[in-house]
């Protein structure tokens, strides 16, 4: 997949498909005035789902998170509107604590009123507890591919929102998703229930085989709707 050649990648890129994830943030805090810029350099209709940084994630495992969380949410005000859902991704490692967890969800609520997405990958998360748990603060669990247990493979929590994240398999970051699986993930996609917006988020970017399956993806879909 090639696109135009007028405009920065970004301009390029939100000409054809309707969505990016930033995934920099996890590593490195942005300045509002970036955020405000790649606003500007968008669509109207396009949007943006933020990471959080492992600051909050993986070193403080979601505890004492209120100074750079605060930080957090106010850099990303620079999106405004096109503010989409805040990832928590969580290490392997970090087990449901009800004792961690909830003071976390309840500061998260308390500080941001948006969509948040939470993609947990120890198996202590998938319990249907903890399920009804994050739907109680409207936050929604990814769906995952590779699925880090049978439950990861759809979405669950709030159901307001789907958020699928491909990674590449069989070679997580490499592998690019074949015809037969991307219309199977079509469908799937289509048939989401009670979702009010469903992303999708192809994280096989090592290659470049993320651009080629969300636009394929994207094909599928305005084919499918067109009928």
């Amino acid at each position: 997949m090639r696109f135009d050649s007028y405009g920065t990648h970004l301009q390029r890129y939100s000409r054809w498909l309707r969505c990016a994830e930033i995934n920099s943030s996890f590593y490195r805090p942005h300045a509002a005035a970036t955020y405000a810029k790649w606003r500007e350099s968008t669509l109207p209709d396009f949007r943006f789902a933020v990471k959080m940084p492992r600051t909050i994630t993986h070193e403080l495992k979601l505890q004492d998170a209120r100074e750079p969380l605060v930080a957090f949410l106010a850099q990303t005000e620079g999106l405004a509107e096109k503010r989409g859902p805040i990832l928590v991704q969580l290490p392997p490692s970090l087990a449901f604590d009800c004792s961690a967890v909830t003071p976390f969800l309840d500061l998260v609520r308390t500080m941001y009123g948006g969509p948040v997405v939470c993609e947990p990958r120890h198996p202590t998360w998938f319990s249907p507890d903890v399920t009804s748990l994050l739907e109680g603060y409207r936050i929604s669990r990814v769906a995952a591919d590779p699925p880090p247990v049978p439950a990861a493979t759809v979405p669950a929590g709030w159901p307001r929102i789907a958020y699928f994240r491909l990674h590449g398999s069989p070679r997580t970051y490499w592998s690019r998703y074949d015809e037969h699986y991307m219309g199977t993930f079509a469908d799937i996609v289509r048939s989401v229930p009670r979702a009010e917006e469903v992303w999708c988020i192809f994280d096989n970017t090592a290659s470049g085989a993320a651009i080629e399956n969300a636009c394929e993806l994207h094909h599928r879909m305005a084919a499918r709707a067109s009928t």
